[in-house]
């Protein structure tokens, strides 16, 4: 037979799988990633406001930790601890999204689980206080909150355990549900104006019940309190997650379900726990959000937390240890574009937010690149081979 051989040449652009690339690299592409971001970031700012880009850097980063006192940069103690407390906030609803994450349970549902936590507890803090004593009416703040995170991250698995529907869609339409539901509440059932909250809407901050309720200053650091209990927090979900059966049996539910089943492990029975758990710890942000920070209760409370900690624990490759340096940087890169806003006119609070936009774009981008090795083939070097 005669066989007809044709030449055919190497696409212009390859992509393949690398092999593990040691961390040392990894951590160097993640850092020049963020140089990338802050450099590109930089550009459009002194375009904007005409100011020489490393005079911005210094704004940005000094700005965020220091005050004007008498016309002299001072190191402000109390935008620390606002820092750690934000840290702290975002860290926790990451490592809640931490457990259905490793399962590849797409939980997009943080913001209204925490919403759902924060729900419980302030309406066991309007409708109770005065009515039973202070340490149970602490107590059922905790379990209302835990109760209503875990109930909303509970309802889309038993779905997806029982009935296959897609957990993406089933969470996010749980966010919705969940502001619609605190916004009939605080109309209908009027705790806006509720005995013992100011014009704004914050619980217990007048009359005899004055900060009742609230998590108390430690050392005279008001966010003491919310930052051990997320550190707490983290160590315990570190050891479940790496130590524990359950951890072990969530770890399999992720890479297979065939071959959980096959091993033994009852998968529907590991979604639904998990999810119970990731609920509940998302509750426990809602509870951290208002007996500890805002005192208070609406359709924003969670902040858009729920979608920001996605990245947070995509970016720290589900572990909870390096969790509290993503969530560090992206509050920092928050915040030193808020303050860029303040310091420049020409810089808005949109503006602010597409920077840090940029910079995520840039940290996530480069992901890709430590996974996946992209060679190019110019025409001259492109190599002819035969195929038959």
């Amino acid at each position: 037979m005669n066989e007809t051989k044709k030449k055919v040449s190497e696409p212009l652009l390859q992509i393949s799988k690398r092999d593990a690339m040691p961390w040392w690299k990894s951590y160097l592409v993640r850092a020049a990633a963020i140089l990338l971001a802050l450099l590109i970031s930089g550009i459009i700012t002194a375009a904007l406001t005409k100011a020489n880009i490393f005079v911005l850097y210094k704004t940005m980063f000094v700005n965020t930790l220091a005050v004007v006192k008498k016309n002299k940069l001072v190191f402000s103690v109390t935008k620390l601890w606002t820092i750690l407390q934000e840290v702290a906030i975002l860290l926790c609803v990451a490592l809640a999204l931490t457990p259905a994450f490793r399962m590849h349970f797409w939980n997009i549902g943080a913001e209204g689980q925490v919403l759902m936590g924060a729900f419980g507890c302030a309406a066991v803090l309007i409708t109770l206080t005065g009515k039973v004593p202070v340490p149970v009416l602490v107590l059922l703040m905790i379990v209302a909150s835990i109760v209503g995170g875990a109930l909303w991250g509970v309802i889309p698995a038993i779905f997806k355990a029982f009935f296959g529907t897609n957990e993406t869609l089933f969470t996010l339409m749980m966010n919705y549900v969940a502001a619609q539901l605190i916004s009939f509440s605080i109309l209908h059932f009027g705790w806006g104006a509720s005995k013992g909250m100011n014009y704004t809407g914050v619980i217990n901050l007048l009359g005899a019940n004055k900060r009742v309720g609230w998590f108390p200053s430690i050392f005279g650091q008001q966010y003491l309190m919310n930052i051990l209990i997320v550190a707490v927090l983290t160590v315990l979900l570190y050891v479940y997650l790496k130590y524990s059966k359950h951890g072990y049996e969530i770890s399999v539910v992720g890479e297979s379900e065939n071959t959980a089943r096959y091993i033994g492990v009852n998968v529907k029975k590991v979604i639904i726990r998990t999810m119970i758990l990731s609920g509940a710890l998302c509750g426990i942000s809602g509870l951290v959000l208002v007996a500890g920070t805002d005192h208070s209760l609406s359709t924003g409370t969670a902040g858009g937390r729920g979608f920001t900690a996605i990245m947070v624990t995509w970016l720290a490759h589900f572990n909870p240890a390096y969790m509290a340096l993503t969530s560090f940087l992206i509050v920092f890169v928050e915040r030193g574009t808020k303050e860029l806003s303040t310091a420049y006119a020409q810089i808005s609070d949109n503006l602010a937010d597409v920077l840090v936009g940029i910079v995520l774009f840039c940290i996530i981008g480069c992901e890709f690149f430590i996974n996946y090795r992209v060679r190019v083939h110019l025409p001259k070097n492109r190599k002819e081979g035969k195929a038959e």
